[in-house]
């Protein structure tokens, strides 16, 4: 499920699926980079989902990669237990973490990307030096807990700045974001530098999600590539 630095990939959220047939929902996004699994305690976020008995169903039928998005708390004790589901990746928050570091090597070591979110008004700047660690920074979009929410611009600076942080560092971290992701919004978030981008009823409320799928590839593939050969003149065709 890596992502390149250089690559669009679209994650479709089962948020906003038919819970009642997920085997047959993740097989109509099997042309998806992964599929993200929002998992949310009614504590962290004020919504209950699901929980690590059906992740690890789900990770044993889906045909494409599991990226989780823990948004529960005590993070440090769960979210290794999805590592060793066998998950792709596994995202906690920053925020629901006591030691994100160690927390972060700690899913490396079990086999998983390790991804870290920061809510919209968190700050990125403090957790800049932690980019080595990382594998993949998402940066909400939306308040996390609901999905169909409006996509939040006051982002926008934010995904700007941990850009040139990854570009600065030499880093290969994808920089993820999740909320409000429509065929217009994901342009604004590829322009600004993200690369990986969490759509649910984008994807889910069409008629065809594999469609909707290839439809909002090309449009943030587009843009962040506009964006690329701008600020990096030795990517620009002759």
């Amino acid at each position: 499920m890596s992502a390149s630095p250089l690559n669009c990939c679209i994650n479709p959220s089962i948020l906003s699926a038919d819970f009642a047939n997920l085997e047959a929902e993740l097989a109509r996004i099997s042309n998806a980079d992964a599929v993200h699994v929002d998992v949310m305690d009614n504590h962290f976020v004020p919504n209950l989902t699901i929980g690590l008995p059906v992740v690890e169903r789900l990770q044993k039928v889906s045909p494409v990669p599991l990226d989780a998005h823990l948004m529960i708390a005590d993070a440090d004790r769960w979210a290794p237990l999805f590592a060793d589901a066998g998950l792709a990746s596994v995202t906690f928050h920053v925020e629901a973490a006591m030691a994100p570091i160690k927390l972060a090597r700690e899913l490396r070591a079990r086999g998983s990307q390790a991804g870290m979110a920061l809510r919209p008004a968190t700050p990125v700047e403090p957790y800049l030096d932690m980019l080595p660690e990382l594998d993949m920074l998402l940066l909400m979009t939306v308040e996390p807990g609901f999905g169909g929410q409006a996509f939040l611009d006051v982002v926008l600076p934010k995904i700007r700045r941990a850009r040139e942080a990854v570009e600065g560092s030499g880093v290969n971290v994808a920089i993820q974001v999740d909320g409000g992701i429509t065929e217009e919004t994901i342009i604004r978030a590829a322009e600004a530098g993200a690369n990986v981008f969490v759509a649910g009823s984008a994807v889910y409320g069409k008629p065809s999600p594999a469609d909707a799928i290839e439809s909002l590839r090309a449009n943030g593939q587009l843009a962040f590539a506009r964006t690329q050969n701008l600020n990096h003149p030795a990517l620009q065709k002759a």
